[in-house]
């Protein structure tokens, strides 16, 4: 699933990925920097084994809005896959979410995807219906 969106930077994988990461990574506080003039956590991440995407991962979280604003994804050789750096957080509905952010594939040439969230619902309610064969036909 590893398939590029449309020819961008970001894969279908990165954009559906859901699993719960203290499930398939274990995680330490590696270091203490600042990103976007807001102090984070830098979280290293390894494997802990099983068909996933990146093998390891560099993350910065925002200490005060537990939100990433900056990650590096490798394979399981050490090399840097991919980066995604928050450009723009913003407050939806009570939690701080990126809302303008860049992935860059590193094995590709070029600046990388920009990809700007300009709306968003948390739990929202979606009618059974929806997700019939019939209503996804449309």
């Amino acid at each position: 699933m590893r398939q590029s969106v449309m020819g961008s930077d970001l894969s279908y994988e990165d954009m559906m990925e859901d699993q719960d990461l203290q499930k398939i990574y274990d995680a330490q506080v590696a270091a203490e920097e600042v990103i976007l003039e807001r102090p984070c956590w830098v979280l290293e991440l390894t494997s802990k084994g099983g068909n996933i995407a990146y093998h390891s991962r560099k993350i910065w979280v925002d200490k005060e809005r537990f939100v990433s604003l900056r990650e590096d994804r490798f394979a399981r050789s050490g090399k840097l896959l991919k980066t995604f750096e928050a450009k723009e957080v913003s407050r939806i509905q009570n939690r701080w979410v990126p809302t303008r952010m860049v992935f860059k594939d590193v094995l590709k040439s070029g600046k990388g995807t920009e990809f700007i969230l300009e709306s968003i619902e948390f739990n929202a309610d979606i009618p059974e219906h929806v997700f019939t064969k019939a209503s996804l036909r449309k």
